[in-house]
Parts: structure tokens; C-alpha cells; sequence
């Protein structure tokens, strides 16, 4: 079992451009039959409040896209985009497609980027999602979920061994993003792959830095700043023993985790 995450210098606004170069980058490295295999936060758009030029259409295009990708490869992809709610504001989603092409999950981003203004076009979600790979509990977040550490347990206290996020974080904040995924992976004991975007768009540089880290929180794989892919096994006997080992988690008062989601 293997976690594998594509890092991509995404094509502003070009939906097309960024399915062909996953495409190709997959190609050139296809991933094992069985594997997870995660794209950047808004993989088809970069990270745009273009709602209504953006957000999936009638012919679900990225949807399908993920679909025949799943189904090309035999593996579980998960993938960032944008759905249109009504005129002015969408949902910010991570999209789960499974080997025989069913979309199996849609999570909605649970805190909007504030400070970007994301707030005001995307609706924020309202429940935490896991989903079945190889009888593993998978739980996908979205870049700014990430500085929440809550969502990050409840997950976890739902049966996720698993953490997925996906992001547009741009470069001036390399050292957050990096320390943040190693901090949800030791606090839960959780293997954590980070999937984010690198070049530039027209706001702002990305520095890329997808990571692999593994539940004690060591750094499994690091795609630094360039195009590229990035791959590590999944040890799930050896994640159970160091659980047993150091039963952190049985430590935890729910009392004080919310439990709105």
C-alpha cells in the first residue's frame, strides 16, 4: 500500500492545460495498482475566486476526469475543485474517486482562507468525511483546515489512520506548512500526506513541498520545489504497535473535542 501525491505548477484558470500535465506526470510515473493517489487543492483552476468561470459544470468534467484516471491506474485519487452553490458563492472540495470509478466522497472545505477573502465565495463545510481505502479510514482536509488542529482529531477519533491535505499554500509560509503536517501526524499518531501546488500564480510563489510523514512524525518523502511525484508505503502493522506502545490516543478527553462535525 502505497501513499502517493502529485505536486503540480498549475495552469491558471486552464482546466484543460492542468488535466493534460497530470496526465503526463503520471505517465511518465505510474503509481502502484492499490495506491492512494492525491492532486493539489483546486488542481484544474489554481486558487481562484472565479466562482462562476471555475466551478464544475453540467458535463462534471474534473469529476470524469478523476474517474478515468482511477479506473487508468486501478488506485483511489483524491482531488481539489470547485462546485457553483447559486450565483455569488461554491463550495471549496476535495473529491474522492474510487479504482472502479465511482466518486465515492465530496468533502467541503471546513474553514475558508479568511485572509484571502475565500470566505466570501466559498461556503465553509459543516462535517468531517472519511471514506474506506483497502479497509483503511482516509480523512481528506483542504490547505487552511490544516492551522485547525480539532478537525484534524475528530478525524481521527472517528477511525481515520490516514490524513489527507490538500493545498494551494503559498511559499512565504513553507515553514507553517512543513511543521503543521508533522505536528497533525504526531499528535494522532496518523501517517499524513501533504499534496500542494508549486510555480506561481498571479498573486502569489508556491514553494511546493508535498510531504509523506508517518505517524511518529518523521518525514517519509519531500518533493521539494519542483514539478513531481512523491511516494511512500503504508506500514499499518507497525502504525498499530506504536499506538499500543504509546496509547497517546486513549488519553484524550472528548469532552473538550468538538463535536459538531
Amino acid at each position: 500500500m502505497q501513499l502517493i501525491g502529485v505536486q503540480l505548477d498549475i495552469a491558471w484558470e486552464d482546466r484543460e492545460q492542468n488535466f493534460l500535465r497530470v496526465r503526463e506526470l503520471l505517465e511518465q510515473n505510474p503509481p502502484t495498482q492499490g495506491s492512494l493517489v492525491a492532486l493539489p487543492e483546486m488542481f484544474a483552476s489554481g486558487f481562484s475566486m472565479n466562482v462562476l468561470k471555475i466551478a464544475e459544470r453540467a458535463d462534471r468534467a474534473t469529476q470524469r476526469f478523476l474517474s478515468d484516471l482511477a479506473k487508468r491506474f486501478a488506485c483511489t485519487f483524491i482531488g481539489g475543485m470547485a462546485i457553483a452553490l447559486d450565483k455569488e458563492r461554491g463550495a471549496n472540495l476535495a473529491v474522492v474517486a474510487m479504482p472502479d470509478g465511482r466518486i465515492n466522497t465530496n468533502y467541503s472545505k471546513l474553514h475558508p482562507f479568511s485572509p484571502g477573502k475565500e470566505k466570501q465565495h466559498y461556503k465553509a463545510g459543516d462535517r468531517i468525511v472519511t471514506f474506506d481505502w483497502n479497509e483503511v479510514l482516509v480523512a481528506p482536509l483542504i490547505c487552511y483546515d490544516l492551522r485547525f488542529p480539532e478537525a484534524f482529531r475528530r478525524a481521527t477519533r472517528r477511525g481515520a489512520r490516514v490524513l489527507v491535505v490538500i493545498a494551494n499554500w503559498p511559499s512565504p509560509r513553507t515553514e507553517h506548512w512543513v511543521t503543521l503536517l508533522r505536528a497533525r501526524a504526531i499528535e494522532n499518531q496518523a501517517y499524513v500526506l501533504g499534496v500542494n501546488r508549486c510555480g506561481n500564480d498571479p498573486y502569489l510563489p508556491y514553494s511546493g513541498r508535498s510531504l509523506i510523514v508517518d505517524y511518529r512524525g518523521e518525514v517519509l518523502a519531500d518533493a521539494g520545489e519542483r514539478e513531481g511525484i512523491i511516494a511512500a508505503d503504508v506500514d499499518l502493522a507497525a502504525q498499530a504497535a506504536y499506538r499500543k506502545e504509546l496509547p497517546f490516543l486513549d488519553d484524550i478527553r472528548d469532552d473538550l473535542v468538538p463535536s459538531a462535525w
